[in-house]
């Protein structure tokens, strides 16, 4: 924030942190550079046509989100139905819906605001570890961690938290760590947290010990 009291900034002023994966979109965020509170405001691109740059997902907690394409073009899939989206093409989607986006043109990039109607908004941990998990991709897994303690302790029964320490870890190969944030993660969140662990490949180092066909089925 500049002393008079605003922010100017360009997409292209954005940082910008990978995903886990090569296939996850590219995390640009809008809120922390530009010190927004109101709601969740975040870029997401995709650097090549086929790469999600939204990922496939729902909002379970009530958070209702649009999405608008910045740069680029992508093929959204909204509930039953898929559809092309240009630049300037805005989305809403209702909490419960499912969606993603698929990059058709290189460096594809769309604007997510998120927020639940009639409450106070507060930043989710999601953000922290997307952050944490480029750090590692970076080689700098210490960093990464730390960032993970850091969002733990301020968001200690929060389920997404959990999971994604557990994912963290699985991938560094300290499965004890990995089972009792995964475990925790079971005990805090909705039921099909078991069916999305059993197919996330974050977890394969752990899917020949016994103790994740008991904790997951």
């Amino acid at each position: 924030m500049s002393e008079d009291g605003y922010v100017i900034l360009s997409i292209d002023d954005l940082d910008r942190f990978p995903g886990a994966t090569d296939e996850a979109p590219i995390l640009m965020p809008v809120r922390r550079r530009a010190g927004f509170r109101p709601f969740g405001i975040n870029c997401f691109a995709a650097p090549r046509p086929g790469q999600r740059v939204i990922e496939r997902h729902f909002e379970r907690d009530g958070d209702e989100e649009l999405y608008v394409v910045l740069r680029g073009e992508a093929t959204f899939t909204v509930g039953d139905e898929t559809f092309g989206a240009t630049s300037g093409t805005l989305v809403h989607v209702t909490p419960g819906t499912v969606r993603e986006a698929i990059a058709r043109d290189e460096d594809t990039i769309v604007l997510a605001i998120g927020a639940k109607p009639g409450e106070a908004w507060e930043p989710a941990p999601w953000e922290d570890f997307h952050i944490a998990f480029a750090a590692r991709r970076s080689g700098d897994a210490a960093a990464a961690r730390s960032l993970i303690a850091e969002t733990l302790a301020r968001h200690p029964n929060e389920w997404q938290g959990q999971y994604n320490a557990g994912c963290f870890e699985a991938l560094e190969g300290d499965t004890e760590a990995a089972f009792a944030h995964l475990r925790r993660a079971v005990e805090l969140g909705p039921s099909d947290v078991r069916e999305y662990a059993r197919d996330d490949v974050d977890f394969v180092a752990l899917r020949d010990d016994p103790r994740f066909t008991e904790l997951v089925g």
